[in-house]
């Protein structure tokens, strides 16, 4: 029997529908052209909707039915809402690991373990443009040194580790880009330069896709290890991030090396109530492109084996099942989670 093929249904157009006949999900762009999708023959493993388009309630609910994930993305391509089942809170007991991770001493193992995975995933990208990679040996000596029972304590002294590192990378990774092009400094909220609102924009398209993951795997994602718990904050999400910055970086690098100032534009937007100020964006295409390009990085085979069977998978699913391997870890399913690493390409 052949295995089912994975697809994703995406409506990245204007005036397209969506909808559901006979089995199958029926998609029409405005000129009238038809593509379906048979539920039962072909896996169905994400559906993008993007403003501008409609949707039947019976596709609607076909998807939730079959714990399809659906993302609702404004026309601009920002990441607004998901569909999820209500079956989705049902499994307590992970949820209650979770919690208690936060004082058995699982959560600070988690947190260090994160940390020491995204210092060792910059070092791929220190070395495959030839730069001066972190002495990791210093690093673990830094985190066995972090020692307390205290939570609040550990991620303090971690968040400020872990920052020194990032800081002294992103010295040297800036030094990859175009020099009329090239900011000062790393600059995560609100950003001025068009260099640094691209390294933002590609972390927003990886945000969302961790929290798919996190949500797949049952986690909570506004209850993380790292980061601390804020209103309207998933810090899950946030610590999951750390691990695959370094695989976005590896691509934003290689974009931005081909970009020129007439590639962006000043918007004028509101910093305060009574100022504004004007900030460097991506012009529409050049976004588009770069949105197009990310996506496809998620779709790229890397070579870490899946938990069940081969020797490859896409990044996407090495992200869900990373998500599924902390989850069984927080439920004492496994002794240790150690994330795994992408090794770059020349």
């Amino acid at each position: 029997m052949n295995q089912a093929r994975s697809q994703k249904i995406v409506m990245d157009g204007y005036g397209s529908y969506l909808g559901m006949e006979k089995g199958c999900f029926v998609l029409r762009d405005r000129k009238g052209n038809e593509e379906k999708y048979p539920l039962f023959e072909n896996e169905i493993s994400e559906v993008v909707l993007r403003s501008g388009n409609m949707v039947s309630t019976g596709a609607l609910a076909s998807l939730g039915f079959w714990d399809v994930d659906v993302m609702v993305m404004t026309q601009k391509g920002k990441p607004v809402a998901m569909l999820r089942s209500l079956d989705d809170d049902s499994h307590v007991k992970t949820r209650i690991c979770q919690y208690d991770a936060l004082s058995n001493g699982k959560g600070i193992e988690v947190a260090k373990r994160i940390v020491y995975g995204k210092i060792e995933g910059q070092n791929q990208v220190l070395k495959k443009y030839g730069l001066l990679q972190h002495e990791l040996t210093k690093v673990k000596v830094a985190l066995s040194g972090v020692k307390s029972e205290e939570l609040n304590k550990v991620r303090r002294k971690l968040i400020s580790l872990e920052g020194k590192f990032t800081e002294k990378y992103f010295e040297q990774v800036f030094r990859l880009l175009p020099e009329e092009l090239r900011p000062e400094r790393r600059k995560k909220f609100k950003a001025y330069d068009g260099i640094n609102n691209i390294f933002n924009l590609a972390y927003t398209m990886l945000k969302w896709r961790v929290h798919r993951a996190i949500l797949g795997a049952k986690l909570e994602p506004y209850l993380g290890f790292i980061h601390s718990e804020q209103h309207g904050k998933p810090s899950l999400v946030c610590d999951f991030m750390e691990l695959y910055r370094y695989i976005v970086d590896d691509f934003v690098i290689e974009f931005c090396q081909g970009l020129k100032p007439k590639d962006f534009v000043m918007k004028d937007e509101r910093t305060t109530r009574k100022r504004w100020s004007k900030r460097e964006y991506l012009n529409g295409s050049k976004t588009r492109e770069l949105e197009r390009g990310l996506d496809e990085l998620f779709e790229d085979m890397v070579d870490v084996p899946r938990i069940k069977h081969g020797q490859r998978q896409t990044l996407g699913t090495l992200i869900n099942e990373e998500a599924l391997l902390l989850a069984k870890y927080l439920r004492g399913e496994r002794d240790f989670w150690i994330p795994r690493v992408v090794i770059s390409k020349p």
